[in-house]
């Protein structure tokens, strides 16, 4: 993680995890002692939304930025002036979870000016389970179509395949080797393989990327 640049920018497919990895990226980082902001850039995902655990996340230490208008009976998502601090304060280590989608990606293009090659990391996370990322065509076509919108190149493939909590080693076996064979096509390197806690000993060494295991922050208790 230390290698990573300041600016991690997280994106990928709706339901690829990428808010649950965004939170446990965030949380090791103020684990490691640094300054940490974590910044809700998702004006698409009304649901399982980063600034959901605001509180608990500030009693960890981590400054986060979540913009929303709320009414009795809605939540419109909006873009907190504040996001700037991500960019003009080196002091932060700074996360942001963008949107999931190439609509969700576009609002990170307003940020462009700041966005200089080879001074932030952009993390694609991939869940081979979702149908509309389970070969690597449909992974290279997305991964461009965000890249389009965002105008900022991904550095990084994060494999985060997963069942939610019926995860299975297979299934991020499974992650792995499409994210292999991604990084082939791409270019893009293979930076981390996310699986839960209780799975951590029966991951096979060797593998390419940094294991990451991670707490669900997002799932209830009484959710599946």
């Amino acid at each position: 993680m230390e290698k990573d640049k300041r600016i991690r920018i997280i994106t990928g497919h709706y339901g690829s995890g990428k808010t649950e990895f965004s939170i446990n990226y965030a949380v090791k980082l103020a684990e490691m002692k640094k300054k940490t902001m974590l910044i809700d850039l998702d004006v698409v995902n009304l649901y399982f939304r980063s600034r959901e655990k605001a509180d608990e996340l500030e009693r960890k230490g981590i400054k986060v930025i979540g913009g929303s208008i709320k009414a009795s009976a809605v939540d419109i998502p909006t873009i907190p002036a504040d996001v700037l601090i991500a960019f003009q304060d080196e002091s932060y280590e700074a996360v942001l979870d963008v949107g999931g989608d190439p609509v969700g990606a576009r609002t990170l293009g307003r940020y462009h000016p700041y966005l200089k090659e080879g001074n932030y990391d952009m993390f694609f996370v991939l869940n081979a389970n979702r149908p509309e990322t389970q070969n690597v065509d449909k992974v290279v076509e997305y991964m461009t179509k965000i890249e389009e919108v965002a105008r900022a190149k991904i550095t990084g493939l994060v494999n985060n395949t997963h069942m939610l909590k019926s995860t299975t080693i297979d299934d991020v076996l499974k992650g792995y080797q499409l994210s292999l064979a991604v990084s082939e096509e791409t270019g893009v390197p293979l930076r981390y393989n996310v699986l839960l806690k209780e799975l951590l000993n029966q991951l096979p060494e060797g593998l390419e990327g940094v294991t990451f295991p991670i707490d669900l922050f997002m799932r209830e208790e009484w959710m599946f």
